[in-house]
């Protein structure tokens, strides 16, 4: 076999330290980053509280310098190349549309982390160990209030590497997942109604219901959901009364699994601690981090003063010496580090927090949500000059407080829809309509999609029909048939 030497030419785009660190810490709100800089504080001696008025950071010698991060640009910071647009977490408003005074009462930020610490403590008990426990923690995570797994096996899969260097293949992503499965509450960790009921049928005693009950939701969930019973009956080879028998099993079954455990604790939860303060005061308004328990940082003089001296006497060091001289400057390095990549995301937020201030500036004045301008994550990273997929980071998980209740980042992204005089409205608006119609309706003679459509035109919105059905499924309000009152 002959040896042949050929040329190839490979681009590849590599995240820095610094970067990496930028990444994870702007993902996490107020309360959790604290808890990170107290653990890096425990972590490195070389990193401790308090300003230090010197730049200690350029006081190494160059022997032992580590490759200068420089000012890192806009365009080092941004992850399209990282993430598919369709990987970011959909933003469209899936809220009540109550008023907006009483809108920090929805927020389910402290039953969900409520949630989330019963499923970590009862994965304590598992088997699951080293990085295997790891990924679980991660999949429990994205897990909702409602307690289904919100985000695909592949897009965690992704996530892993890319944030915790972790690669785990979607398999063995199923068999965790199925460990998690066999959690309380029963139905946790679903991807859909089906899997959830599926899951809850599962526990229970093999009754004759039990029995039909799964085969009806696994095999005709479709026709179940659409009362088409004469097939069903047809199908199972089962009578009218053992029919409405294994109707009433389903129905014992709960479809948000997350929400009864999380309010039988609702008492005991904490309250939600805002990571923005929006103020208004004489028609104007005021940005302010909350920062209070994040202490200044700064690098260790010590340590920095030790690493100059071992770099003047360098020519005569032991490899013990060298050693030592590696594991202080490692030290230094992530301390210096991690202190760039807090002033960064501090820099990203604030930012970011500003930009959706100034599209939304007329809701933050009175609070109404008819004020709220359709917005989409595109539109504020335009505007900040981050990619899209940094103001994914930035607006999970975060929250701000306003003169008028304490809203969730999230809130205030929806889309654009037009009126017929040409006016831009957002969704929300259209979402609150279609809500009220709903509840008003005759419940005998419940309003079906079309209808709903033409009472919009009405009112002036061009809405489609399967645009009426995707907002109303978002609000999870069932079809018509199934509002039907008998």
């Amino acid at each position: 076999m002959a040896l042949k030497q050929s040329l190839q030419l490979k681009q590849q785009q590599k995240l820095s330290p610094l970067q990496m660190q930028v990444i994870k810490l702007t993902e996490l709100p107020v309360v959790e980053l604290e808890d990170r800089i107290k653990q890096e504080l425990e972590d490195n001696p070389a990193l401790e509280e308090g300003l230090d008025p010197t730049d200690s950071t350029s006081e190494f010698d160059d022997d032992y310098s580590s490759e200068d991060e420089g000012n890192i640009s806009q365009e080092e910071l941004t992850l399209g190349d990282y993430l598919n647009e369709d990987e970011i977490p959909d933003y469209q408003l899936r809220d009540n549309n109550k008023q907006a005074t009483t809108k920090h009462e929805e927020i389910p930020f402290s039953v969900a982390a409520s949630l989330h610490e019963y499923l970590i403590e009862q994965l304590g008990e598992s088997e699951l160990e080293g990085d295997d426990e790891k990924v679980a923690e991660y999949i429990i995570g994205n897990i909702d209030e409602n307690g289904y797994l919100d985000r695909s096996l592949s897009a965690i899969s992704d996530d892993l590497v890319f944030q915790q260097n972790i690669d785990v293949p979607v398999s063995r992503l199923e068999e965790i997942l199925k460990i998690i499965q066999e959690f309380e509450p029963a139905g946790i960790g679903a991807r859909n109604l089906q899997e959830c009921l599926l899951l809850q049928l599962e526990r229970r005693e093999k009754s004759d219901a039990v029995v039909h009950a799964t085969r009806i939701i696994a095999d005709y969930f479709e026709e179940f959901s659409k009362r088409h019973y004469e097939k069903i009956i047809r199908q199972l080879g089962i009578d009218e009364t053992e029919l409405k028998t294994v109707i009433q099993e389903i129905t014992t079954l709960n479809p948000k699994p997350g929400n009864n455990w999380g309010d039988s604790l609702s008492l005991t939860l904490s309250t939600i601690i805002p990571d923005f303060i929006v103020e208004s005061y004489n028609g104007e308004l005021i940005l302010s981090m909350n920062n209070r328990n994040i202490p200044d940082l700064r690098v260790n003089r010590e340590y920095s003063d030790l690493l100059r001296g071992y770099a003047d006497n360098k020519d005569s060091m032991s490899s013990d010496s060298k050693n030592a001289v590696l594991f202080v400057k490692q030290k230094l390095d992530s301390a210096r580090w991690f202190i760039d990549a807090i002033k960064q995301r501090q820099d990203t937020l604030q930012r970011t927090m500003q930009a959706i201030m100034d599209m939304q500036y007329d809701f933050f004045l009175t609070g109404d949500e008819t004020q709220l301008r359709p917005m989409i994550l595109k539109d504020v990273a335009e505007r900040t000059g981050y990619d899209i997929s940094t103001i994914s980071r930035v607006s999970n998980s975060k929250y701000v407080q306003t003169n008028f209740g304490v809203y969730s980042l999230k809130y205030f992204f929806s889309e654009s829809m037009q009126m017929d005089t040409g006016e831009e409205i957002s969704s929300r608006e259209v979402k609150a309509i279609l809500k009220d119609c709903i509840e008003n309706e005759d419940k005998k003679r419940p309003l079906t999609d079309d209808r709903l459509s033409e009472i919009l035109k009405e009112k002036g919105y061009i809405i489609a029909r399967r645009t009426v059905a995707k907002y109303r499924e978002q609000m999870n309000l069932p079809v018509a048939r199934l509002r039907k009152e008998i």
